[in-house]
């Protein structure tokens, strides 16, 4: 892997990862699967030891459109509109989705020039066979992130608080806080340990999955650790900057950070169908589908894990979202809307992390560079999502998908934009 900065653990567990779900690991070369897949060798081991077991009832059905066309006519004039790409690419998307066993998948691709092209392929529901709906509310995970690291970085522009600050100035817990930097927990390179990753709170995950996690709790785990390395000398991706950096958030505003999201991204940006849940709560608004993963290698049929509780991945994974508000999103982050352009370059500082798609990965506050899709990628349980925007080609794409792990450990979401950013960018 070409990158400056990798992680203490070695080779193998230094692969990145932007999501904030554990159990997506395959670690296929040099890939970049952005997934929490930097498991370490005891995680490993404990997976080895308790194999998760389930009942497995369904097996999966055939893809069909998210929304039926009444008359032929009608379809026919719709399929007239869609862009020539769509041509040779849906029937890839569509070999895929087979091959990953994707249950349903939200693809969105505007392309200026070539045209826009939205599908809802599959089903939102094993069990009856519903049709996906392009409008589904779906959990985001990891690209939670992007707002974390946004607030953090407004917070900035008004003087509250400095990206070098050391952590230690607002929250003296954190172990080795005055070596620590805003600007290191929000680019991955503090060295903290990712608490996702314990041995111990991954049982405990899958054994109570409607359990309520505070951030205290979580950061409890992580700091128990010792840090992969000493602040700014690598790069390991780890949920544990943003619990830290979610706290600072409601530290420095004094309100909860779900009121700082929705006063200062999505009510000034429109985005009307995006939330930050109430710990308490495992809801999704309608309509939304059923989530799945693939629960170990040898499963043949996914379990459904809809109403599993994401309080555990709060300010680093818990927003849900919709395409529409994700399409205002992509632009609005890539382009800096909310941010003085000073403030956006300074978020544009790349590290060198990994690949994608032959092309160098590199990470910034709270940020992406997928070659050359700009934005960032989520999963937690059922769900996995990328979003991204083109600069260069003011192109946005947008992939949601109602399974977080494929049967070989991958990520579907990632794995179709994949897909897309090689026919259209490469």
């Amino acid at each position: 892997m070409a990158s400056s900065l990798r992680s203490s653990q070695g080779a193998e567990e230094s692969r990145p990862l932007l999501n904030s779900y554990v159990f997506n690991h395959r670690g296929k070369g040099d890939t970049f699967v952005l997934v929490n897949r930097t498991i370490n060798n005891n995680t490993r081991r404990f997976f080895a030891r308790f194999p998760i077991l389930f009942l497995f009832a369904v097996s999966l059905l055939a893809f069909v459109w998210s929304s039926s066309v009444p008359a032929e006519a009608a379809t026919r004039r719709s399929e007239d509109k869609r862009p020539p790409f769509v041509a040779t690419l849906q029937p890839k998307l569509t070999a895929l989705m087979k091959q990953l066993k994707i249950p349903g998948a939200i693809v969105s691709i505007n392309l200026p020039g070539q045209g826009a092209w939205t599908t809802a392929m599959g089903t939102s529901n094993l069990a009856t066979d519903a049709p996906l709906n392009s409008e589904s509310h779906m959990r985001i995970g990891s690209i939670t992130k992007t707002f974390t690291a946004t607030i953090i970085l407004r917070l900035v522009e008004e003087g509250r608080l400095r990206l070098d600050d050391p952590i230690s100035k607002y929250q003296p817990n954190v172990p080795n806080g005055a070596h620590i930097t805003i600007r290191e927990l929000l680019n991955m390179t503090s060295g903290l340990f990712n608490y996702s990753e314990d041995s111990t709170f991954i049982q405990s995950l899958i054994a109570n999955p409607e359990r309520v996690w505070s951030p205290s709790e979580l950061l409890a785990i992580a700091f128990s650790h010792q840090p992969y390395f000493a602040p700014g000398q690598g790069w390991y991706y780890a949920n544990t900057n943003y619990i830290v950096l979610g706290l600072l958030v409601e530290q420095i505003t004094g309100m909860p950070i779900e009121k700082v999201f929705e006063q200062d991204i999505f009510r000034p940006l429109g985005m009307f169908n995006t939330s930050f849940p109430r710990p308490t709560s495992a809801a999704l608004p309608d309509p939304h589908p059923h989530g799945y993963i693939f629960a170990s290698s040898g499963a043949t049929a996914p379990l459904d894990v809809t109403y599993w509780n994401p309080s555990w991945a709060w300010a680093a994974g818990a927003t849900i979202s919709t395409l529409h508000d994700l399409k205002i999103w992509a632009r609005a982050l890539a382009t800096g809307q909310l941010l003085r352009p000073t403030t956006q370059k300074e978020r544009l500082s790349w590290i060198d992390i990994g690949t994608w798609v032959g092309k160098e990965v590199r990470y910034g506050l709270g940020i992406a560079d997928f070659g050359c899709v700009i934005g960032h990628n989520g999963s937690i349980p059922g769900f996995q999502s990328f979003m991204g925007y083109v600069p260069e080609k003011a192109a946005t794409i947008i992939v949601l998908t109602n399974l977080s792990t494929a049967p070989d450990g991958s990520a579907p979401a990632d794995d179709l934009e994949q897909v897309i950013q090689q026919e259209l960018f490469a």
